[in-house]
């Protein structure tokens, strides 16, 4: 078994049945020092308190079993930040309501408030590039198939 797999295998007891979901798990060895890195999220969001919980508990199994064979390493568990690609349907489902920046197959960009999750889309509402007119007619939400997305980003508000 991997590192990779084992550490997912080893996170299960600490996802509070479903509660938390992993996001990513990037596994870097090296001659020196290993580095894990654990991203972690909850459909309501995950604390630091949380994830420095989750961290100790791990990193004491990961040593206790030597995954690296006594070799040091580094663990990181964290949330993934807002600059994260959207990776998992239940990420999408969490920022319904937010502004969105989806990247498409093909380079096409879309940027719009993310309105649904379909089961193999997602939908939403394009912000016009200028300011609409009277007679312009109302913008339709536009669905988007998972299976054309690239990468999708929250776009972060300063109003």
């Amino acid at each position: 078994m991997d590192v990779k797999a084992k550490v997912n295998e080893l996170l299960q007891p600490y996802l509070n049945e479903d509660q938390y979901f992993i996001v990513g798990i990037q596994v870097s060895p090296s001659r020196t020092r290993a580095k894990i890195t654990v991203l972690l999220d909850s459909d309501t969001g995950i604390t630091i308190e949380e994830c420095a919980g989750i961290s100790r508990q791990l990193g004491n199994q990961l040593e206790e079993l030597e995954v690296f064979d006594g070799q040091a390493f580094t663990l990181e568990v964290s949330s993934p930040g807002v600059d994260e690609p959207l990776v998992l349907r239940r990420q999408y489902l969490k920022n319904v309501g937010r502004e969105v920046e989806v990247l498409l197959n093909d380079g096409q960009i879309r940027k719009g408030k993310l309105e649904s999750i379909g089961d193999d889309h997602i939908v939403i509402t394009e912000i016009p590039l200028k300011k609409p007119k009277k007679n312009d007619p109302p913008i339709e939400p536009t669905a988007i198939p998972f299976t054309e997305i690239k990468k999708s980003t929250i776009q972060v508000s300063f109003k």
